[in-house]
């Protein structure tokens, strides 16, 4: 089995003529920077891709065009599906990075700001933009990779006034577990991102966050309200529908590149997760094929 990473410390240095650190990438889909956190705010823009995101302690998969906001020192991953990429084979996002500094100068210089700037430095969860708010904070990011430094800027200001007057966002990655239990359960979520294409078994798991099979089963029921192979199926099937709606892979090919080795039990098992075939699923979903 793949090693699975230890949260590491991430840091940008942000040049002397800017506040804060803009990035627009396209990258292969294997590129990104592994599990981690830092001491600043993150913004995240989707472009293209989709796949899995670690945020604390929960995995949940995203599709492109998705906005993440994340307060300093949560960690975070994002692992993006090799299959789901752009005609040139890569992956796209824009992130936006700015210390607890920028905003504290913000409130100081611009008392007009001062609301908005207390809103988002009480933000302690991880925010998804939904709504109507989402598609024109896109618009904003995306103008913002043609804009100059004092543009650019204008442009942030103006997210954030967004972000602190909308109704529409929902939170990602929060629980209210102990601390230790959090950290296995990112370790255990970390094993499953790696391996789920594989067969995973109960010793595999057990033995990797060093417990014995009957307490690893009770841990995991008790901190998922699921057993460990129904959160395995189920995530999965969250793949498989990623890639229904985003690829042109075949059916067959979907089931065992998500870890399924039985097309009739990929089938059933679709079925009731999600209430129709994956053929249906995908004439229903299916968005932008990639070239």
């Amino acid at each position: 089995m793949e090693a699975i990473e230890n949260i590491k410390y991430s840091h940008v240095d942000i040049d002397t003529d800017k506040s804060f650190f803009f990035d627009h990438v396209h990258i292969v889909w294997d590129e990104q920077i592994s599990f981690h956190q830092s001491d600043e705010w993150e913004l995240s823009y989707i472009i293209t891709g989709s796949g899995t995101r670690v945020i604390g302690d929960v995995m949940e998969t995203f599709s492109k065009g998705e906005i993440i906001l994340l307060p300093p020192k949560l960690p975070h991953v994002w692992y993006f599906d090799e299959h789901v990429h752009d005609k040139y084979g890569k992956i796209e996002n824009i992130t936006i990075i700015f210390p607890d500094s920028f905003l504290k100068r913000c409130a100081e210089v611009f008392p007009e700001a001062k609301k908005t700037i207390e809103y988002i430095k009480n933000l302690n969860k991880g925010m998804s933009l939904e709504g109507e708010i989402l598609p024109y904070v896109q618009t904003l990011m995306t103008s913002m990779t043609s804009q100059n430094n004092l543009e650019q800027l204008g442009s942030l200001l103006h997210i954030l006034s967004h972000i602190a007057s909308s109704k529409e966002m929902r939170v990602v990655g929060y629980s209210e577990k102990k601390r230790n239990n959090a950290q296995k359960m990112q370790k255990i979520y970390r094993y499953i991102l790696v391996n789920y294409s594989t067969k995973i078994t109960l010793d595999d798991i057990a033995k990797h966050v060093g417990m014995n099979r009957s307490s690893f089963c009770t841990f995991f029921k008790r901190e998922s309200g699921k057993s460990f192979f129904s959160a395995i199926r189920d995530y999965r099937i969250n793949c498989a529908c990623l890639m229904l709606k985003e690829t042109e892979i075949s059916i067959a090919d979907i089931c065992f590149a998500v870890g399924f080795n039985d097309i009739p039990y990929f089938n059933r098992s679709f079925k009731k997760q999600m209430g129709c075939s994956p053929n249906d699923y995908r004439v229903q979903r299916h968005i932008n094929p990639t070239p």
